[in-house]
């Protein structure tokens, strides 16, 4: 299996994982046959591994509450909406600008024609 997220996910390396991602849901593959989703609770890091803590798992037969990944491989986090909105909008701003633009550049040339109105 080679899990590689949802659209509505973005790659980060657990290496990158840090306090701000506490509370922040997460997927990640675990070994050749576990994908894992989850709640990140806490990060731990040395030079090679990073040890994820997930809330609300533990205690149970068939799930761990704790994980160890290298530091380069790829854990899942879920776009923050108010970010994807404003990339979007950012889009959206620059396109309407480029389009004014356009517009006023036509406007000038228009009005630098001899014979226009």
């Amino acid at each position: 299996m080679s899990y590689s997220g949802s659209p509505s996910e973005k790659p980060v390396a657990a290496g990158d994982l840090d306090r701000s991602h506490i509370g922040q849901t997460v997927s990640f593959q675990a070994n050749d046959f576990t994908v894992v989703f989850g709640t990140l609770a806490g990060v731990a890091r040395t030079d090679a591994m990073v040890y994820l803590s997930l809330q609300g798992v533990g205690g149970g037969t068939h799930l761990k509450d704790e994980y160890d990944l290298p530091v380069s491989q790829n854990v899942y986090l879920q776009m923050d909406p108010l970010s994807s909105a404003g990339k979007t909008l950012a889009d959206a701003e620059r396109v309407l600008k480029e389009k004014f633009d356009e517009l006023k550049k036509n406007l000038l040339d228009r009005e630098q024609k001899p014979g226009s109105e």
